[in-house]
């Protein structure tokens, strides 16, 4: 009989090591000063298409980042596997929404390059004034400090409970993401379609879409209906 161990024995962990990609890191990070730089120049040179072009950023980079969360709540929400390969890579690009939550600051700064309608007075234009009740900059503050605050504080609440769970393999944190991930669905479509609504729609707050329309010869007049996106 072989007296060989039929005990496995454990590989030891992985870690990323930085000091590998030292000189890439001081690359990037040369590169996005200078970029810094160029906007700060563009704030005084031409701030209008500026906030234009800082918004189209942040909404492209905050989308990639709120994807990644996304499929990081749903891992947990229904105890996939697949996803376990994949998992530490979308909650290092998920906590990111942390750096966009600041990034945001100069879209408030530059507000009124971007809202026209925060720079209408009431009772100048009877359709914006009956939009006041959501369209006023004390609630848009709020709404945009309250979406951003959840997007960063529940992808950090993720990636803390899953580093710590490596260390000591305790299963307590994963029903503690487990439940991080319950919360998050709801109140993520909810935080990203009303962020949608405040920083794209609100650009064209007269903007209206039809949301149904009888083409029948024989209907009548009536019968043709729009919906205002407000």
């Amino acid at each position: 009989m072989s007296e060989r161990s039929q005990t496995v024995p454990v590989p030891e962990g992985e870690y990323f090591e930085s000091s590998r990609f030292t000189g890439l890191s001081f690359l990037l990070g040369l590169i996005a000063a200078v970029a810094l730089t160029l906007c700060v120049f563009g704030v005084f040179v031409n701030p209008h298409q500026l906030s234009y072009s800082w918004l189209f950023a942040f909404a492209f980079f905050f989308t990639l980042c709120a994807g990644c969360f996304f499929w990081t709540i749903v891992h947990h929400a229904t105890d996939a596997e697949w996803s376990v390969v994949v998992r530490r890579q979308l909650e290092n690009i998920a906590v990111l929404l942390v750096v966009m939550a600041l990034f945001f600051v100069p879209i408030l700064l530059l507000r009124h390059h971007l809202y026209s309608w925060m720079d209408i007075p009431p009772g100048a234009e009877a359709s914006l004034d009956s939009k006041r009740a959501y369209l006023n900059w004390s609630f848009f503050l709020g709404r945009a400090v309250l979406f951003l605050g959840f997007f960063a504080f529940a992808a950090l609440a993720l990636r803390r409970f899953s580093v710590r769970q490596d260390k000591d393999g305790n299963p307590r944190f994963t029903i503690c993401m487990r439940k991080v991930a319950f919360i998050s669905l709801p109140m993520f479509a909810l935080c990203l379609t009303f962020g949608a609504f405040d920083w794209l729609m609100s650009l064209n707050y007269r903007g209206s879409q039809p949301c149904l329309a009888f083409t029948s010869s024989r209907a009548r007049p009536a019968a043709r209906c729009r919906c205002s996106c407000w």
